[in-house]
């Protein structure tokens, strides 16, 4: 599939990330929780079928929790550095800087993400001029496909982590001339709530089901 797949990845730095996360599980818990949702994306990302993988990061990888088992699987991938002054700044280069096939970009906070989920969602940019975006439970969205980094740099002009950042983004993506198909509507992980109700959809030998277990006073039900 002749399709570039972007991870947009914050590092998992005890006291830098998943900081509503950690307000009820503590910093060194919710770090060790985003690295695991990370390392799954990427596993997800891999089995599915791109042309090419390239992850733009943002942080210390050196100060990330499980930080040996990142570096190891980062190595496989073409990756990048997030620059700009905000988070759309970021995204708007990170997908000029992966451009060159269609690009299907995807977080670290939808570690249910199967292989079979990405191919579906990302096969729909091989049709000419097609869009994908997918919309996230809290009103963000999980995944973006543009054929034309251009179409991006209506980014700049939606407020991110809003309620309606989803309707936004669609929104300017259709005034820049989109076609927007639209993906399954995932749960992001934000809250602890978030952590259970996601872990019941990885798979069960997943990083984040077990981390989920392991910091959770609530319990994951089996598959």
């Amino acid at each position: 599939m002749k399709v570039t797949a972007l991870v947009v990845a914050k590092a998992p730095v005890p006291g830098l990330a998943k900081t509503r996360l950690a307000k009820t599980l503590g910093i060194d818990a919710a770090a060790d929780i985003a690295a695991a949702a990370l390392l799954d994306t990427l596993d997800a990302v891999s089995a599915a079928d791109f042309e090419t993988i390239v992850v733009a990061v943002t942080g210390d990888l050196e100060k990330a929790s499980r930080r040996e088992e990142l570096e190891a699987a980062l190595a496989s991938y073409t990756v990048v550095r997030q620059r700009g002054e905000g988070f759309a700044e970021r995204l708007v280069h990170a997908h000029f800087d992966a451009a060159g096939d269609p690009v299907f970009q995807i977080g670290m906070d939808t570690p249910q993400v199967s292989a079979e989920l990405l191919d579906l969602s990302a096969r729909k940019l091989t049709e000419p001029g097609q869009s994908v975006l997918g919309m996230a439970e809290d009103g963000g969205w999980w995944a973006l496909g543009i054929p034309d980094p251009a179409l991006a740099q209506g980014l700049l002009d939606v407020p991110m982590s809003h309620p309606d950042t989803g309707a936004n983004t669609l929104a300017a993506l259709r005034a820049s001339g989109a076609r927007v198909a639209s993906l399954p509507v995932l749960r992001d992980v934000d809250h602890e709530d978030d952590v259970h109700a996601v872990a019941e959809l990885c798979a069960p030998a997943s990083r984040f089901r077990a981390a989920a277990l392991r910091y959770a006073d609530k319990p994951v039900h089996d598959a």
